[in-house]
């Protein structure tokens, strides 16, 4: 402990240099093991089985969030707590960490991977905020309530938060996970159909500097060959936000999570589709000035190797009943039409 803040006494802060080492070890390794202590879920089975998983989950982040608010005040003024109010501190702040970790681990994977994952992520981000909020307290000065100290605490409230808006069941957390990679994809294709527009300089944004010198090289531009090439390598990345919007709107309306069948179908769905957003970008880096004509190739075959297997899980899925056969075949075929238009323009330049 190196702070403005440390006591005379050491002996009243052990409690809280505990809990920030335990914090430290062992917080994150609660998460992302598959052990739990037998004696904790003793202690909770009777809540376990008496209420509901999403309920105790949302009073276990309650009381996690009040336990931070509690910390952040015992140290934010003189007189530090006592020895006994620091253990009592950090017996409390380990509790409800073990409680959040406890009902994620009560959550069954027969629930689906997607959702669980999310659990987690919504666990380990409150475990990191407390493990920050805790660092700040011990490296700041207990004069006043530090700005720090502040938004630490804001910092494990908002994570605490997240609970109230986490889906309750696989098919609602593949629709979420593939709603943020359609919207990364959207903002990827915008972007490159901007730098395409007639006479845009893809660099634009890039100022000049006497360092970087007058920006008149021609690889800075695209050629009209080079133009011709991107110009179905944006077919492609189309064809990928139209993937992920039909997949999506299928998911929606005739996704379900009512059998172990279905909701590995969610996951592969959502494991496939979840490579689309980084495939989309690699081919997008690719196609900036100087292309190079092999890359673009490359690229463009891996994001069309990506979207051929999205569409096959989509159609042997639950989600794609005979009434939505229709635009899987249309995606299937512009896929296949736009990566062979790659590679015959690419033939002659490599």
């Amino acid at each position: 402990m190196h702070g403005t803040n440390a006591p005379g006494n050491f002996s009243l802060w052990w409690g809280l240099v505990y809990v920030f080492v335990w914090l430290g070890c062992n917080g994150k390794q609660v998460v992302g093991s598959e052990v739990l202590l037998c004696s904790f879920i003793f202690y909770l089975s009777f809540f376990l089985f008496s209420c509901s998983h999403w309920i105790f989950l949302g009073q276990t982040f309650q009381v996690t969030s009040q336990e931070a608010t509690k910390l952040s005040l015992a140290f934010s003024r003189p007189p530090l707590p006592s020895a006994e109010n620091c253990r009592k501190l950090s017996e409390d702040v380990q509790n409800a960490i073990l409680a959040v970790a406890t009902v994620y681990y009560w959550l069954p994977k027969g629930q689906g991977t997607t959702l669980r994952k999310m659990v987690r992520d919504a666990t380990t981000e409150v475990v990191e905020g407390m493990i920050q909020l805790t660092d700040t307290i011990l490296n700041a000065p207990v004069e006043s309530l530090s700005q720090e100290q502040l938004i630490s605490t804001g910092g494990v409230w908002e994570a605490c938060e997240q609970v109230s808006n986490l889906p309750r069941d696989n098919q609602a957390a593949v629709v979420s996970a593939m709603t943020s990679c359609l919207g990364v994809v959207k903002d990827a294709v915008e972007e490159m159909e901007h730098a395409l527009v007639e006479g845009q300089d893809p660099y634009g944004d890039i100022m000049e500097d006497e360092e970087l010198g007058f920006r008149g090289n021609r690889d800075t531009y695209w050629s009209e060959a080079d133009r011709q090439l991107l110009s179905s390598c944006m077919g492609l990345m189309k064809a990928s936000k139209a993937c992920l919007k039909k997949v999506l709107a299928a998911v929606k309306a005739h996704g379900k999570a009512d059998s172990p069948e279905h909701i590995a179908q969610l996951d592969d769905l959502a494991d496939i589709a979840n490579e689309i957003s980084p495939s989309v970008d690699e081919l997008a880096l690719s196609m900036y000035p100087p292309v190079n004509p092999l890359a673009v190739r490359l690229n463009a075959a891996k994001l069309a190797s990506v979207l051929k297997k999205v569409l096959e899980i989509a159609k042997t899925s639950h989600v794609c009943p005979p009434s939505e056969e229709g635009w899987v075949q249309f995606l299937s075929g512009a896929v296949d039409h736009n990566m062979n238009k790659v590679k015959n323009f690419t033939q002659g330049q490599l």
